[in-house]
């Protein structure tokens, strides 16, 4: 069983990421390709100790990449959407940048 920093990797601090942590109470974070829903749902219930609604994950394709005359591809990897319950305060992890 992976532990709780292997699971969640770290949370995705973008412009839509900042807007469903506002408008819907919803979390993004960038998780290992390995972990179910289950596993980050208590992640996120032991790290924030807060309560999970709801748990959604995307497979996110590694884009092509060039460097000079060279191609490659960056590692695919995870995204999951986590919703709070109502009435949970949201994490501030954003304060540490």
């Amino acid at each position: 069983m992976p532990t709780l920093y292997t699971t969640i990797r770290r949370p995705l601090i973008t412009e839509k990421g900042m807007g469903v942590k506002e408008t819907e109470g919803t979390l993004v974070f960038d998780v290992a390709p390995e972990a179910t829903k289950t596993e980050v749902k208590q992640a996120v219930e032991a790290l924030f100790k807060v309560k999970v609604a709801a748990v959604r994950t995307s497979n996110v394709a590694g884009k092509e990449r060039r460097r000079g005359k060279f191609t490659g591809y960056r590692p695919d990897w995870k995204k999951a959407y986590v919703k709070l319950k109502a009435g949970e305060k949201m994490p501030d992890y954003i304060d540490n940048l």
